[in-house]
């Protein structure tokens, strides 16, 4: 028996398929490349209160942090960082212009050695009032910190009003950061 013979037009379709589903993949890559979905992950803590911590001092000559620090009546920003980071390096100008205008900054540092801090704030300076260390990342993880360095602005009754993700490396960012202390002390 002989077999049915294969329509010209089909044998075109079956030639030029895997060329229109190539096609049709790299049109999707090219999408999903111009518009990247969001990768900043926003604290569900927002709104609450500070987790209950106590943290020991991570630094020579400054106090540890815990949670009652931040309950105090003043308005605090809780900067995570660490000195093997070098993005918490490039804000470190902008942390101090935050200190010149009268935010008192705290310091969590995450993972980090005595000695390791100290070289790191002698060479980038040192805007904080308290610094604790976070060894295991506890505090970090139930504040909903997803990295270093993150910023948190805390009220005075010690809740957690606004999320800074990433480096502040602008005059926005540091705009930002003043005006929810602002609203924060309100």
């Amino acid at each position: 028996m002989n077999a049915p013979a294969i329509k010209p037009a089909a044998s075109r379709w079956v030639l030029w398929a895997p060329l229109g589903l190539f096609a049709l993949f790299v049109g999707v890559v090219m999408v999903a490349l111009l518009r990247p979905a969001d990768r900043e992950i926003r604290s569900a803590m927002l709104g609450k209160p500070m987790p209950q911590f106590t943290l020991a001092p991570a630094a020579a000559g400054l106090p540890g942090l815990a949670h009652a620090d931040l309950a105090d009546g003043k308005v605090h920003l809780v900067n995570f960082f660490a000195s093997w980071c070098v993005p918490c390096a490039v804000e470190a100008p902008q942390l101090a212009a935050l200190k010149a205008a009268g935010v008192d900054v705290v310091g969590i540092a995450i993972r980090d050695r005595p000695e390791d801090l100290a070289v790191f704030l002698r060479r980038h300076g040192n805007p904080f009032s308290r610094i604790g260390a976070d060894n295991d990342s506890r505090v970090q993880f139930e504040i909903g910190s997803s990295g270093v360095p993150e910023s948190f602005v805390i009220d005075g009754k010690g809740v957690i009003r606004y999320q800074h993700i990433g480096v502040i490396q602008s005059r926005a960012d540091i705009d930002a950061i003043l005006s929810a202390v602002k609203e924060a002390g309100a």
